[in-house]
């Protein structure tokens, strides 16, 4: 579970009084994990930066509506994912247009384009190419799921909220997230399969992708 500092809530007493200071604080506190969730959600750096910005916005304008009952990562969690999902509707609406998408994930050494690396570092082993490329199969995954199911998702297994604090972010019980993780694992381990095998088909991979390669991609990232 991540660690809710107590200053949360004073944080938050301060940005209601309009303290200098309180909103700067609670942007040093929660930009990186927004920003993590955010990108892991979009996969895109444009529409991650909006995100992130919007939903400090909101907490800056809606501050007097912050139940004091619940900690301050469930609500502005609450903020951000619905902010990806009115952002991932609106992408659906208007596919020509461009977000300046990018492969990346916005700076973190462990999960850049295979294009990236190897541009940057020249030849890969090709283990490491496998690697990479596991990696992007768990991503085309993960934005396949509905919205529902990939937020627990990401919340859970990259920014480590409790099923609690999910729970009261996706609007369910502490139950249902459980049965809403279940659900998304079966969906992974099944889209990592298709997904693996429409690339063997379509690059005529003399070796196949075996079952117990999809099984790493999943264990490794999710289980």
């Amino acid at each position: 579970m991540r660690k809710i500092g107590a200053n949360d809530h004073e944080l938050m007493r301060g940005l209601i009084r309009e303290d200098p200071g309180s909103l700067e604080s609670i942007i040093e506190k929660w930009e990186r994990p927004l920003y993590s969730f955010a990108y892991r959600y979009t996969q895109n750096e444009f529409a991650t930066r909006e995100i992130v910005q919007e939903t400090f916005v909101r907490v800056f304008t809606k501050r007097e509506r912050y139940n004091f009952d619940y900690p301050l990562s469930s609500w502005i969690f609450t903020i951000a994912a619905n902010l990806c999902k009115n952002k991932a509707r609106w992408h659906k609406r208007h596919p020509e247009v461009s977000l300046e998408a990018s492969l990346g994930n916005g700076g973190e050494e462990g999960e850049r384009s295979m294009m990236d690396v190897i541009s940057s570092e020249g030849e890969l082993p090709a283990e490491s190419i496998e690697k990479l490329e596991e990696l992007d199969m768990l991503k085309q995954a993960v934005m396949g799921l509905p919205h529902d199911l990939r937020t627990a998702v990401l919340l859970h297994h990259y920014e480590d909220l409790s099923y609690k604090e999910i729970a009261e972010v996706v609007g369910c019980s502490v139950r249902g997230v459980e049965t809403r993780l279940y659900r998304a694992r079966k969906l992974l381990r099944v889209r990592i399969s298709q997904i693996a095998e429409r690339e063997e088909e379509a690059q005529k991979k003399t070796a196949p992708f075996s079952s117990e390669a999809v099984h790493r991609v999943f264990s490794n990232a999710v289980c």
